[in-house]
C-alpha cells in the first residue's frame, strides 16, 4: 500500500485492532481517567485550586461599592498619585479594581484573619497575581470575581498584572500589606 493511494477498503473501522494498538489505546485511556480524578482530588484535598464566586456587575456599581469602602477605611496614601490605603476590618469584604495600568486602592490586611477579597476590571482583561502567595485569576470586565483568603504570612506582597492587556502593562504593579 502507498500513501499516495487511498485505502482498498474504505471501512476501516470494521478491521480488528492488533494487540499491540489495543494495549495503547487501553493505557491512554486508563491515563485520561487517572489525570481526571487527580484534578478533582487536588481541587478539593489538595487546596492548590482557589474556588471563587463570580457576579454580573457594572462598573458603575462596583464602582461604587469600591467607593463606599474607601471612605470608609482609608488609614493614610502612598505613592505620588496618592492612592488610598484601606484597613479594613477582618472578615468584611474587601473590593480591587482593575484598570489601564493600575490597581486601586493598596489594601493592608491582618495575618491570619479571613477577608472576602472582591475583583472586577473596569475596561479590558487583567490578571491578578498575588506573590509570593502564588494566587492567579483573570478578572474579566463586567464580572466580580470574589475570592476568600486569609493571609498566613505577614509583608508586603506585590500584586501584578499577569494578563497583557496594552502597551503599559508593565507599570501594572501595586502591594498589598499584612500585618
Amino acid at each position: 500500500m502507498s500513501a499516495i493511494l487511498p485505502p482498498s477498503e474504505r471501512v476501516w473501522y470494521k478491521h480488528p485492532i492488533d494487540r499491540v494498538e489495543g494495549t495503547w489505546i487501553a493505557i491512554a485511556l486508563t491515563w485520561c481517567l487517572v489525570m481526571f480524578f487527580m484534578m478533582i482530588g487536588w481541587h478539593i484535598w489538595g487546596k492548590q485550586n482557589l474556588s471563587t464566586e463570580t457576579y454580573r456587575t457594572t462598573a458603575e456599581q462596583y464602582t461604587a461599592k469600591v467607593q463606599a469602602m474607601v471612605d470608609k477605611y482609608t488609614v493614610r496614601t502612598e505613592t505620588e498619585q496618592k492612592i488610598p490605603v484601606v484597613a479594613a476590618p477582618p472578615g468584611s469584604d474587601i473590593f480591587l479594581v482593575a484598570r489601564l495600568w493600575s490597581f486601586w486602592p493598596i489594601l493592608e490586611l491582618e495575618n491570619g484573619k479571613t477577608y472576602r477579597l472582591h475583583l472586577s476590571s473596569m475596561d479590558y482583561n487583567h490578571g491578578f497575581s498575588l506573590q509570593p502567595a502564588n494566587i492567579n485569576i483573570q478578572i474579566v470586565p463586567g464580572y466580580e470575581h470574589v475570592v476568600t483568603i486569609t493571609p498566613n504570612q505577614s509583608g508586603p506582597y506585590s500584586v501584578v498584572c499577569n494578563e497583557f492587556c496594552g502597551i503599559g502593562h508593565h507599570t501594572m504593579v501595586s502591594r498589598l500589606y499584612v500585618k
